[in-house]
């Protein structure tokens, strides 16, 4: 067995764990079966995970950073309008999710297992606060590429954001009806923009030369 920094090893457990549950179900991802998954003794897995709680919460926070990352891969130009730039970021995070059912699925049975084991309690609790984390930076981003602020706190955006993406991915894996799920997202999306409040940017400070650094104020 080639000896691998755990910073790697945990990765590849993590992606074993995560192959494993997406095929089989979170029940048939036991310790026996990642470490057969990735080739791997027992004592290797216990060895980067104390138990399987937190191997589950690892492979909760990796789905959620996939998708981040698949939402965040096009983001449209800076200076683009609030609505451009949120139906673009949706456009891509439902691309990636209709491209990867299994982990989706997973992240729902994570959810629902963890709420049903006290063991587990916390995966549900730290599932959701890297999704509505998640949502919060994409805002961010959404704020610093269209130049907008929102007109409600950004966390109560975040966890509406989470909410209603939520819900179309599930009735999509139940109906599998990807076009109405898309619709509804971007529909979202228009609606969403409409709580955007554009911004101005200003300068804050001149130097010697007549250059300096600006910051956003409302418009």
């Amino acid at each position: 067995m080639n000896r691998l920094p755990v910073a790697e090893r945990r990765e590849q457990l993590i992606e074993a764990a995560l192959a494993v549950a997406s095929r089989d179900g979170i029940d048939a991802a036991t310790v026996r079966a990642v470490a057969a998954e990735a080739g791997v003794s027992l004592g290797v897995v216990h060895y980067c995970f104390q138990d399987k709680d937190e191997l589950l919460r690892a492979m909760a926070h990796a789905i959620t950073s996939a998708n981040l990352e698949r939402s965040l891969g096009d983001l449209p130009e800076q200076g683009d309008d609030p609505q451009t730039v949120i139906e673009g970021v949706l456009d891509a995070l439902w691309a990636g999710i209709r491209e990867s059912r299994g982990p989706q699925l997973l992240s729902y049975e994570l959810t629902t297992s963890s709420l049903r084991h006290s063991e587990l309690n916390q995966v549900a609790i730290e599932q959701y606060r890297g999704q509505w984390a998640a949502a919060e930076q994409v805002l961010d981003l959404v704020e610093r590429t269209a130049h907008v602020g929102w007109s409600v706190p950004r966390g109560d955006i975040a966890r509406t954001v989470v909410a209603v993406i939520d819900g179309y991915s599930l009735a999509w894996l139940v109906d599998g009806d990807s076009d109405a799920a898309r619709a509804g997202l971007l529909s979202f999306g228009r609606y969403l923009s409409t709580m955007a409040v554009p911004v101005a940017l200003e300068p804050v400070g001149v130097d010697v030369l007549g250059s300096g650094d600006t910051a956003a104020t409302p418009a």
